[in-house]
């Protein structure tokens, strides 16, 4: 339960801003200047400090952002890995799924790419306490909408 002090000094907050920014990649124009500067929020320390977070990524690698706008012209920001599908397309070298799921396979890949992925995005604020084994079954049917066959070995 939240106690006084902590309701009264809590910052109002003004919006939350969701952006697909590609890593290292934040730059005061658009899509991130429009999207901050209506808010007056300060872009250089924005990109500064998102760059920053970043660097370990490959420069074209889409990441999802959530900015915090309070209404003193302050942020904050939350970065997560890049998405499931993203990773799927890179692991099986193409650029979209199939078109008819489940009657033209895309392509397919094995359990151990699977596994791979999932230990990356176990590292994501949302999936931090979910077991691997989850992360991983969650994979497969993200996989399996986008045409994907897993495989345990390739022949």
């Amino acid at each position: 339960m939240t106690t006084l002090k902590e309701i009264l000094t809590r910052r109002p907050v003004a919006a939350t801003i969701r952006l697909t920014v590609s890593a290292g990649g934040a730059r005061p124009a658009p899509p991130v200047g429009p999207a901050l500067g209506q808010y007056r929020l300060n872009l250089m320390a924005f990109c500064k400090d998102f760059n920053a977070r970043t660097q370990k990524y490959k420069p074209d690698t889409p990441m999802s952002v959530t900015i915090t706008a309070f209404k003193d012209n302050t942020f904050e920001f939350t970065v997560k890995s890049p998405s499931v599908t993203w990773y799927l397309k890179k692991a099986a070298g193409i650029e979209s799924g199939s078109g008819r799921t489940g009657h033209v396979v895309a392509s397919t890949l094995t359990l151990k790419h699977i596994y791979e992925i999932a230990k990356v995005k176990q590292s994501d604020p949302f999936c931090q306490y979910m077991s691997l084994e989850a992360i991983s079954k969650s994979i497969m049917g993200t996989a399996n909408t986008m045409g994907i066959k897993v495989v345990k070995e390739l022949e």
